[in-house]
Protein backbone atom coordinates (compact mmCIF):
# COMPACT_ATOMS: atom_id res chain seq x y z
CA UNK A 1 0.00 0.00 0.00
CA UNK A 2 1.34 3.35 -1.07
CA UNK A 3 1.75 5.96 1.73
CA UNK A 4 0.57 9.52 1.01
CA UNK A 5 3.35 11.98 0.30
CA UNK A 6 4.05 14.49 3.06
CA UNK A 7 3.75 18.12 2.04
CA UNK A 8 6.30 20.62 3.40
CA UNK A 9 5.90 24.31 4.18
CA UNK A 10 6.51 26.65 1.29
CA UNK A 11 8.68 29.73 1.59
CA UNK A 12 5.68 32.02 1.08
CA UNK A 13 3.76 30.38 3.94
CA UNK A 14 6.77 30.72 6.22
CA UNK A 15 7.18 34.43 5.38
CA UNK A 16 3.47 35.07 6.07
CA UNK A 17 3.66 33.36 9.48
CA UNK A 18 6.81 35.27 10.46
CA UNK A 19 5.24 38.58 9.37
CA UNK A 20 2.08 37.87 11.41
CA UNK A 21 4.16 36.97 14.46
CA UNK A 22 6.16 40.20 14.09
CA UNK A 23 2.95 42.26 13.89
CA UNK A 24 1.55 40.56 16.99
CA UNK A 25 4.74 41.20 18.94
CA UNK A 26 4.76 44.86 17.90
CA UNK A 27 1.16 45.23 19.08
CA UNK A 28 1.83 43.56 22.44
CA UNK A 29 5.18 45.21 23.29
CA UNK A 30 3.86 48.63 24.49
CA UNK A 31 1.21 47.10 26.74
CA UNK A 32 3.70 44.56 28.13
CA UNK A 33 6.17 47.36 28.91
CA UNK A 34 3.48 49.39 30.69
CA UNK A 35 2.40 46.31 32.64
CA UNK A 36 5.98 45.67 33.81
CA UNK A 37 6.46 49.29 34.90
CA UNK A 38 3.09 49.38 36.67
CA UNK A 39 4.04 46.19 38.51
CA UNK A 40 7.32 47.79 39.60
CA UNK A 41 5.45 50.86 40.90
CA UNK A 42 2.98 48.63 42.77
CA UNK A 43 5.78 46.54 44.31
CA UNK A 44 7.63 49.61 45.65
CA UNK A 45 4.39 51.16 46.94
CA UNK A 46 3.36 47.94 48.69
CA UNK A 47 6.78 47.66 50.32
CA UNK A 48 6.66 51.26 51.59
CA UNK A 49 3.13 50.82 52.90
CA UNK A 50 4.19 47.66 54.73
CA UNK A 51 7.12 49.53 56.31
CA UNK A 52 4.86 52.35 57.51
CA UNK A 53 2.38 49.86 58.96
CA UNK A 54 5.20 47.99 60.70
CA UNK A 55 6.49 51.21 62.29
CA UNK A 56 3.03 52.15 63.52
CA UNK A 57 2.33 48.66 64.88
CA UNK A 58 5.69 48.59 66.71
CA UNK A 59 5.00 52.02 68.24
CA UNK A 60 1.66 50.84 69.63
CA UNK A 61 3.03 47.48 70.76
CA UNK A 62 5.98 49.05 72.57
CA UNK A 63 4.10 52.20 73.66
CA UNK A 64 7.04 54.32 72.54
CA UNK A 65 8.06 56.47 69.57
CA UNK A 66 9.10 54.49 66.50
CA UNK A 67 10.54 56.01 63.35
CA UNK A 68 9.98 55.10 59.68
CA UNK A 69 12.74 56.49 57.42
CA UNK A 70 13.16 56.54 53.65
CA UNK A 71 16.78 55.75 52.80
CA UNK A 72 18.91 55.81 49.67
CA UNK A 73 21.66 53.23 49.14
CA UNK A 74 24.76 53.15 46.93
CA UNK A 75 23.66 49.63 45.89
CA UNK A 76 19.85 49.38 45.94
CA UNK A 77 20.02 45.67 46.73
CA UNK A 78 22.31 45.94 49.78
CA UNK A 79 21.36 47.58 53.08
CA UNK A 80 24.79 48.92 54.07
CA UNK A 81 26.20 51.92 55.93
CA UNK A 82 26.16 54.06 52.78
CA UNK A 83 22.51 54.77 53.55
CA UNK A 84 21.26 58.34 53.80
CA UNK A 85 17.83 59.41 55.04
CA UNK A 86 16.34 61.19 52.00
CA UNK A 87 12.92 62.08 50.68
CA UNK A 88 13.53 60.19 47.41
CA UNK A 89 14.64 56.91 49.02
CA UNK A 90 12.92 53.71 47.94
CA UNK A 91 14.39 51.55 50.69
CA UNK A 92 13.23 51.96 54.29
CA UNK A 93 14.22 51.44 57.92
CA UNK A 94 12.00 51.12 60.99
CA UNK A 95 14.03 52.10 64.05
CA UNK A 96 13.99 53.81 67.42
CA UNK A 97 16.81 56.22 66.45
CA UNK A 98 18.10 57.95 63.31
CA UNK A 99 19.50 55.17 61.05
CA UNK A 100 21.58 57.42 58.74
CA UNK A 101 24.95 55.79 58.03
CA UNK A 102 24.11 52.76 60.20
CA UNK A 103 21.73 50.68 58.06
CA UNK A 104 24.03 47.65 58.03
CA UNK A 105 23.47 47.24 61.77
CA UNK A 106 21.61 44.03 62.57
CA UNK A 107 18.05 44.18 63.86
CA UNK A 108 18.40 44.83 67.59
CA UNK A 109 16.55 46.54 70.46
CA UNK A 110 19.82 47.58 72.09
CA UNK A 111 22.47 48.29 69.45
CA UNK A 112 22.23 51.82 68.00
CA UNK A 113 20.29 52.86 65.98
CA UNK A 114 18.03 50.12 67.38
CA UNK A 115 16.71 48.92 64.03
CA UNK A 116 13.47 46.95 64.27
CA UNK A 117 13.05 46.18 60.55
CA UNK A 118 14.55 47.25 57.22
CA UNK A 119 14.11 46.60 53.52
CA UNK A 120 16.32 47.26 50.49
CA UNK A 121 14.22 47.77 47.37
CA UNK A 122 16.60 45.95 45.04
CA UNK A 123 17.55 46.50 41.41
CA UNK A 124 14.20 45.47 39.92
CA UNK A 125 12.67 48.93 40.26
CA UNK A 126 15.28 51.25 38.76
CA UNK A 127 12.73 53.26 36.75
CA UNK A 128 10.53 53.93 39.81
CA UNK A 129 10.77 57.30 41.55
CA UNK A 130 9.64 58.06 45.10
CA UNK A 131 8.97 61.48 46.61
CA UNK A 132 8.21 62.00 50.28
CA UNK A 133 6.35 65.19 51.24
CA UNK A 134 5.11 66.88 54.39
CA UNK A 135 1.62 68.38 54.85
CA UNK A 136 2.70 71.63 53.15
CA UNK A 137 4.12 69.84 50.10
CA UNK A 138 7.77 70.24 51.11
CA UNK A 139 10.34 67.44 51.18
CA UNK A 140 10.10 64.97 54.07
CA UNK A 141 12.04 61.75 54.64
CA UNK A 142 10.67 60.25 57.86
CA UNK A 143 7.74 60.04 60.22
CA UNK A 144 7.68 59.13 63.93
CA UNK A 145 4.67 57.29 65.38
CA UNK A 146 3.83 57.55 69.08
CA UNK A 147 2.36 54.87 71.36
CA UNK A 148 -1.15 55.68 70.11
CA UNK A 149 -0.09 55.03 66.51
CA UNK A 150 -0.31 58.71 65.58
CA UNK A 151 2.36 60.75 63.79
CA UNK A 152 4.35 62.98 66.14
CA UNK A 153 4.48 66.69 65.25
CA UNK A 154 8.19 67.39 64.82
CA UNK A 155 7.90 71.09 63.90
CA UNK A 156 10.08 72.69 62.58
CA UNK A 157 11.37 69.36 61.21
CA UNK A 158 9.27 68.14 58.26
CA UNK A 159 7.11 65.09 59.01
CA UNK A 160 6.37 62.65 56.20
CA UNK A 161 2.63 62.65 55.36
CA UNK A 162 2.58 61.68 51.68
CA UNK A 163 4.59 59.30 49.50
CA UNK A 164 4.26 59.66 45.73
CA UNK A 165 5.41 56.65 43.69
CA UNK A 166 5.69 57.09 39.93
CA UNK A 167 7.77 56.12 36.90
CA UNK A 168 10.76 58.07 35.62
CA UNK A 169 9.92 57.21 31.99
CA UNK A 170 7.61 59.81 30.38
CA UNK A 171 4.17 58.52 29.42
CA UNK A 172 0.56 58.55 30.43
CA UNK A 173 -0.02 54.80 30.56
CA UNK A 174 1.52 54.34 34.02
CA UNK A 175 -0.53 54.12 37.20
CA UNK A 176 1.17 56.34 39.75
CA UNK A 177 0.33 55.57 43.38
CA UNK A 178 0.24 57.65 46.53
CA UNK A 179 0.47 56.63 50.19
CA UNK A 180 -1.11 59.01 52.67
CA UNK A 181 -0.43 58.99 56.43
CA UNK A 182 -3.46 60.51 58.16
CA UNK A 183 -3.29 62.69 61.26
CA UNK A 184 -4.73 59.78 63.26
CA UNK A 185 -2.10 57.41 61.87
CA UNK A 186 -4.21 55.63 59.24
CA UNK A 187 -2.11 54.60 56.24
CA UNK A 188 -3.91 54.52 52.88
CA UNK A 189 -2.83 53.85 49.29
CA UNK A 190 -4.63 55.64 46.46
CA UNK A 191 -4.29 56.58 42.77
CA UNK A 192 -3.86 60.29 41.91
CA UNK A 193 -5.25 59.80 38.37
CA UNK A 194 -8.60 58.51 39.65
CA UNK A 195 -11.05 61.42 39.79
CA UNK A 196 -14.47 59.83 40.33
CA UNK A 197 -15.58 60.64 43.89
CA UNK A 198 -17.40 57.30 44.15
CA UNK A 199 -14.21 55.33 43.36
CA UNK A 200 -12.45 54.06 46.53
CA UNK A 201 -9.08 54.42 44.77
CA UNK A 202 -9.46 58.24 44.64
CA UNK A 203 -6.96 60.24 46.69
Amino acid sequence: MKRPALRGVTLIELVVVVALMALLLMAVMPSASAWIRNTQIRNVATSLQAGLQRARAEAMRRNTNVRFSLVTLSNSAVMDNSCAVKEDGMSWVVSLDDPAGKCATAVSDTTAPRILDKHATGSGSQSVVVQGDDAAGGDAAFVVFNGFGRPVDLTPVATLTTLNIDNSVPGDDFRALRIVVGTGGAIRMCEPKVTASSDPRKC
